[in-house]
């Protein structure tokens, strides 16, 4: 088992349920400007934890992967849009820059898959979430908050899930 960065947390999921509940919680503590950085390889279950932010987060759409598009925006009902960024097609940091990530985090909370892409594009406190592959539907979570309001975020996720901090 790796070691974890410091200040990092880990959760295991047994299920693309339990991803997607994770995801959940983690959504319901969304605010507007929050980025949210994954990584992992194919198949991780980042399309899924998705899933659940949106949900958490109040989206009553449903969440696609936005490979091909590159972005999706999904509302609710007070007017704040979650951006759903795919960088696993872009190539370089002008291709990220050039989708204005800060209007996206302006209007409310940002995901992004394949952070790593495009890493040095975006603002350096966030939530980032490495999803590893441990075996058919089991998967390894680690969280790595970089900046105050995230280590908050991730110490009042802990709470919610563990029902301690």
């Amino acid at each position: 088992m790796p070691i974890l960065r410091a200040g990092a947390t880990e959760f295991f999921s047994n299920s693309p349920g339990q991803t997607r509940r994770l995801g959940i919680q983690l959504g319901g503590l969304l605010q507007p400007g929050d980025l949210v950085c994954l990584e992992g390889d194919l198949g991780a279950g980042k399309t899924t934890l998705v899933q659940g932010l949106a949900a958490g987060w109040g989206s009553p759409e449903q969440v696609t992967s936005p490979t091909f598009v590159l972005v999706n925006l999904y509302q609710r009902g007070d007017s704040q849009q979650l951006a759903h960024l795919d960088a696993y097609r872009l190539e370089s940091v002008a291709e990220a820059d050039a989708l204005d990530l800060d209007a996206l985090l302006a209007r409310g909370p940002m995901v992004v898959e394949w952070a790593d892409n495009i890493e040095a594009a975006l603002p350096t406190e966030r939530l980032w979430l490495k999803l590893f592959w441990v075996e058919d539907e089991r998967r390894r979570i680690e969280l790595a908050p970089e900046g105050e309001r995230y280590k908050a975020m991730v110490d009042e996720l802990e709470e919610t899930v563990f029902g301690v901090a």
